[in-house]
């Protein structure tokens, strides 16, 4: 360790350097009158986390530091309870009686949660229903549009659309084919530079296993974090009078107002049940709900994925010559 120098008003601090030893060293530092050579030591460790985690109960248990069990022994296993722990022994009274005991409207399909279905009355149960309500009982018909498609298997593979697979013609599958055909329908080949995964586990060798010794610093620093036991501040500490006795501005008192509704903001219904009107039941739907109501009617796959006149070739680009440069763009990428 160097030595400080002093003059015209300027202190240089001492540097230090940090050497791999395998024995501690036996020189004692020098105390200067400038600065203190314990704080220097204090200052080269390394800054200690202190963090704590606040949600664990108790101290936090590492590999290593955790309690074994112990055996009982045999004087343990033979006495006999005495009456508190008898007392604590026994389980808790169950207060809830009738329909709601363990809650079983909660448990049965609904994940612990309050259940959606609501308990119907006995009354009810023995109620007929009216006109209106079988009505709205019977399920939706389709549309005619819908039950006169000839194929409805491929809508119930592809989403509600036509399949893109379709029937290959005889003179299709006797067709010859072609040298770009076959270059086409080659897989794609791996890049020459391309390196697959590597294993992970490393092998290490037998001299590292055997004569390898740590040293003092991968020893230091292998060491589990110590965290000081928390919390650091109470939750109750005073306050000062000046704070109690400040004066907030106009600009925390606009900024603690709480946040408000927007306008035209409506609370939900308290009741999920409300009565319908009689001319709401009696009422006709007009023509332009009747359109409305009609489901989309999805174009066939070839009409979505390509304009069929996309494939229609000008006589003059047929009598066209290529450019040996388009030859070149018209090859592929030999990897």
């Amino acid at each position: 360790m160097a030595g400080v120098a002093v003059g015209e008003n300027r202190l240089v601090m001492p540097k230090i350097r940090t050497h791999k030893r395998q024995q501690p060293s036996t020189v004692q530092p020098r105390a200067f009158p400038f600065y203190d050579s314990e704080r220097i030591f204090e200052l080269a460790h390394p800054k200690e986390s202190k963090a704590i985690w606040q949600t664990s109960f108790g101290p936090r248990v590492l590999w290593g530091t955790q309690d074994m069990l112990w055996p009982i022994s045999a004087d343990a296993l033979k006495t006999q309870a005495t009456a508190r722990v008898i007392q604590l022994a026994n389980p808790k009274k169950n207060f809830q009686t009738g329909i709601r005991v363990n809650r079983p409207q909660y448990e049965v399909g609904s994940c612990g949660r309050a259940s959606v279905i609501w308990e119907v009355s006995p009354l009810a149960q023995k109620a007929e229903p009216s006109e209106r309500l079988c009505v709205l009982a019977y399920p939706k018909k389709p549309l005619k549009e819908y039950l006169e498609k000839e194929d409805r298997r491929s809508f119930a593979y592809s989403c509600g659309r036509v399949s893109p697979i379709w029937e290959l013609s005889e003179a299709a599958k006797q067709c010859e084919e072609r040298p770009r055909t076959s270059n086409l329908s080659r897989p794609k080949s791996v890049h020459p530079d391309f390196q697959g995964e590597r294993e992970i586990a490393t092998i290490i060798p037998k001299p590292a296993l055997t004569h390898a010794k740590c040293t003092e610093r991968l020893e230091f620093l292998a060491r589990p974090k110590s965290r000081k036991e928390g919390p650091f501040r109470e939750p109750q500490w005073p306050v000062a009078k000046t704070a109690m006795s400040f004066n907030a501005s106009n600009r925390q008192l606009e900024l603690a107002k709480p946040k408000t509704l927007p306008e035209g903001f409506q609370p939900n219904r308290e009741d999920p049940q409300w009565r319908i009107s009689r001319a709401s039941k009696k009422a006709i739907a007009g023509v332009r709900l009747n359109e409305l109501s009609v489901p989309i009617i999805r174009a066939t796959m070839d009409h979505v994925q390509f304009d069929p006149d996309a494939f229609l070739v000008k006589e003059a680009a047929l009598k066209a010559v290529c450019s040996r440069r388009t030859e070149e763009l018209a090859q592929p990428i030999q990897r």
